[in-house]
Parts: structure tokens; sequence; C-alpha cells
């Protein structure tokens, strides 16, 4: 009897499994295509949403979520969370435009904004690992001392600067048509592919996974789990300083109050795309699908005529679910 019983156990969890790997593959390229398919049922909005011109402007719109999204994963599968994105990217773009305006190289401007944004996440590292701290707590500070730093340095207004070579990272050029697309959204793509090589094929990428998965496996078999712990938070705010230099191409100036709330579009693509909360698991893909999904549910709100308190109600429901299926999908790993 009991190894009938273990026998139908293991028959079950293999049963269970194909789901699974379905659920997290397949989950958020089925829940873009839904949300492609609501938009498109309305006769009035579908003939300029379905067009090149539209998909151009969504797959602009992206771009900032995305190359933070690639950030965020990182720390999420690691078992973290960082609140201060919004603000990050706000006070790099305008160091940025606070650089240009100095005169300086548009090639010293690029590499003084992202290591901005890489500096503020080794603080933000360097404290949760060093003191032990919840991440929760420190990102949150960090969040009001960015955006502080952000109207400091702005003097609460916005930073604005002659025409500049990085206007052009994210230009719309031929808006009528797909291509030529912007410059942002292969520099995106590109490092999706870079990071999902880095995730999946290094050291460093399995060690992100083994800190999120059990810190104390992890540091009982040799890992340097704060020096790895500030590098995650440290890399990432690379990412999200990239991210601002996107902000600042595209609005061509700096402003210190944009991009509040950017950390909920953020979390919610990352888990959208399969990404645990709880840490351990999470893909670079899924994360891109999810941050598509996001733009898409934007941009498809406003071709719809919705109000903007009606596409924050959208968004904090999306958040819900995904939250929701994060739970589902770790109640069927442990079953």
């Amino acid at each position: 009897m009991e190894q009938a019983a273990s026998h139908g156990a293991s028959v079950g969890q293999r049963g269970k499994l194909p789901f699974s790997r379905f659920l997290n593959f397949f989950g958020p390229v089925l829940g873009l295509l839904f949300v492609i398919g609501v938009f498109c049922a309305n006769n009035e909005v579908r003939p300029y949403f379905l067009t090149g011109a539209n998909f151009k402007i969504i797959l602009t719109q992206t771009v900032i979520v995305a190359i933070c999204a690639l950030g965020m994963t990182m720390i999420i599968v690691s078992g973290g969370i960082d609140l201060s994105i919004g603000s990050t990217v706000a006070l790099t773009s305008v160091v940025g435009a606070t650089f240009i305006l100095k005169g300086f190289p548009p090639v010293v401007v690029v590499m003084l904004t992202i290591l901005t944004g890489g500096l503020l996440g080794l603080i933000n590292g360097g404290i949760i690992a060093g003191f032990r701290m919840m991440p929760f707590i420190v990102t949150l500070g960090m969040m009001g001392i960015a955006r502080g730093s952000a109207k400091w340095i702005g003097r609460n207004q916005t930073v604005n600067y002659p025409d500049s070579p990085l206007n052009k990272i994210m230009a719309l050029e031929a808006p009528q048509q797909l291509l030529p697309l912007p410059m942002g959204v292969w520099i995106a793509i590109g490092l999706a592919v870079l990071m999902s090589v880095v995730m999946r094929r290094t050291v460093f990428g399995r060690y992100i996974f083994a800190i999120g998965s059990n810190e104390l496996a992890a540091r009982l078999s040799g890992v340097r789990v704060r020096m790895y712990k500030a590098a995650i938070y440290g890399v990432a705010g690379l990412f999200f300083g990239l991210a601002g230099l996107m902000q600042l191409s595209r609005l061509t100036q700096g402003d210190p109050s944009v991009a509040i709330g950017l950390e909920l579009d953020v979390i919610a693509a990352v888990v959208i795309g399969g990404a645990s909360l709880s840490g351990g698991s999470g893909s670079i893909l899924g994360s891109m699908i999810g941050a598509l999904i996001m733009a898409v549910l934007r941009n498809g709100s406003n071709q719809s005529g919705w109000p903007t308190y009606m596409q924050e109600i959208i968004i904090g429901i999306v958040i819900i679910l995904a939250v929701g299926l994060d739970r589902l999908r770790q109640g069927r790993a442990k079953t």
C-alpha cells in the first residue's frame, strides 16, 4: 500500500510538472495575447491600435520599464526588492541633463549618468548586505533620498539643455511606420539577450538563483552572499541609470518629478513574467514580455479614451493578480 501511495504521489507530481512549466513559459505570452485581444475587440480602437506606427510607440514606451526590469529581475530572483527605481531614474536623468548643460561630451555624460545609478544601487546593496537590513526599508529610504536629491540638483524645476546627440537615442523617426525603430529599443533587446546568458550560463547568474532559493544553503556552500548581494544591487543600479538616460533622451530634459510609480510597473512586469517574490525563480524573457504587457495596457487605455485613474486601477488589479499567480505557482511547487 505504501509503495502504491508513493508511486501515485510521484505520478501526480510528474503530472503537475508539465502544467507548471507551461504556466511559467507560456503564461506571459498568453497574457500579452489576451491584453492585445481585449483592445482589438473594440471596433473603434482596432484600426488605430493594430498599426505599425502604434506598435513603434508601444515598443518605445516599453524601453524604460524593460531596462529597469532587467535589474529588478536579478534583485527579485535573489530574494530582494527595490522601491527606489522611479527616484533613481529621475535623479540620473537630472544628473545627465546637468552634465550636458555644463558642456560635458556625450560619451562622458552617458558614463556618468549610468555610474550614478550604479552608485545608488551599490549603496542600497551595501547597506542591505552589510547591516542585514530589510531591502524594503532600505530602498524605501533611498526612494526619498534620490527624489529629494533630484529636486535639489534641479532646483525643483526641469533642467533644460541645448540640442544634444543623446536625444536621438529615443527619437521617433518615420513615425507613420514600424521601422526604423529607435536606438533605445535595440539597446534594450541587446541587453535582454546578454542578461539571459548571464542569468543562465554564468557563475554569477547561478549564484543569484542560489541566494534567492536558500540563502543559508548558499552561504554554507561557500557563496560570499554579502558580496554578491551588494554586487546584484550595484549592477541593477547600472540598468536603472541607463533607464534614466533613456528618460532624458525621451523627454529631452531632466525632470525631477518624472517616473513616480515606475517601480510598481517594473515589479508587476517581473512578476507577470514568472518571477517569484519569494526569490529563486524568474526569467529575463518573461520580464520583457511583462514589460510589454504593461506598455500595451497603457497604450490601449489611451487609445480607448479611458481616464488616467482608470489606468491606475487596472495596473493595481494587474499587480494583485500577478502576485496571486505567483502564490498559485508556489503552492503547486510545494505540492
